[in-house]
């Protein structure tokens, strides 16, 4: 159980999280099928099989948001539309007209429908209630407001805010390239994307490039802007930092790893090597969080 993004909620301060109430709630509103006429459903699912909605290792409590959509691809319905108006014309010796036209895709949308398959998907998202962190394991910003926007109708009071800091991330990060000196605790990697602060938005992307030369500097010398850049906390998390403070491919590197299999050692069924992943994740995490939160002058807390 490693995650691969992270976007960064606080949760309440002094708000007193219960397990079972959280079980209750996520249990009233569980995945179900897809209706005849649903194109999507969303709700909670386990954690692991035959488990809690609220997986539990200690005070980390992993959940997980399951959403069923059906596959009725546009062209799909667009080819028979116009297969059945093709007929009408034959048949019918005229032209098919624009609000016949739509009439026919409706139409064939609805009968499709019924026979289209479908898949599912999983947001996993962890919720620290020792420190009052909730972190979503979204590689976009549409996975991420889906996952709140369920929470947020499941469970009354949450209220979960976007983490901001005193400091922008792309503030600091240009910085941080200036002065060719990552902040205590990290180092920076060789993957950076940098952007023109005026009108043109112009950008440019490195992958495995030394972000300490001469060229990185002469860009910033000339005004542009870091909006991602590649990091690594103490050798054991890598991650990409964006201007909007997400954390993008996280890798628990292998001396993390490691250190799970050592923890399940003598036990390593599949039950117990996911709660080791999830316990060594859970630990580590906020610990990388202080130290990020220090280098980007500390959390700025809305009044």
């Amino acid at each position: 159980m490693w995650f691969r993004n992270l976007r960064l909620y606080r949760l309440p301060h002094g708000l007193r999280l219960d397990r079972d109430e959280l079980e209750t709630r996520l249990a009233g509103r569980p995945l179900v099928r897809c209706g005849s006429f649903e194109m999507v459903t969303r709700g909670w699912v386990h954690p692991r099989p035959g488990g809690a909605f609220v997986h539990a290792v200690e005070r980390q409590w992993l959940l997980a948001l399951g959403v069923e959509q059906k596959l009725l691809p546009a062209g799909v319905i667009r080819q028979t539309a116009q297969e059945r108006a093709a007929q009408i014309e034959a048949e019918q010796g005229r032209k098919v007209g624009r609000k016949e036209m739509r009439d026919l895709v409706e139409r064939v949308a609805e009968e499709l429908m019924p026979k289209a398959f479908s898949q599912r998907r999983t947001t996993w998202a962890w919720i620290d209630s020792v420190h009052g962190w909730l972190g979503v394991d979204a590689g976009s910003d549409a996975r991420a407001d889906e996952f709140m926007e369920v929470l947020l109708a499941t469970v009354d009071g949450i209220a979960p805010r976007p983490l901001q800091t005193q400091v922008a991330p792309s503030a600091a990060m240009t910085d941080w390239l200036a002065g060719g000196e990552a902040p205590a605790g990290f180092t920076l990697d060789s993957d950076l994307e940098l952007r023109a602060a005026r009108e043109s938005q112009s950008a440019i992307r490195y992958v495995h490039h030394d972000v300490g030369g001469p060229e990185i500097a002469a860009h910033i010398a000339a005004g542009k802007i870091a909006t991602k850049l590649g990091m690594t906390w103490n050798d054991k998390i890598s991650f990409v930092l964006t201007d909007k403070l997400q954390l993008k491919r996280l890798a628990f590197l292998d001396v993390l790893k490691e250190q799970a299999e050592q923890a399940a050692e003598g036990s390593l069924g599949a039950d117990e090597l996911f709660d080791a992943d999830f316990a060594l994740m859970a630990g580590e995490l906020p610990r990388l969080f202080d130290d990020l939160l220090l280098a980007l002058g500390g959390e700025h807390k809305p009044e």
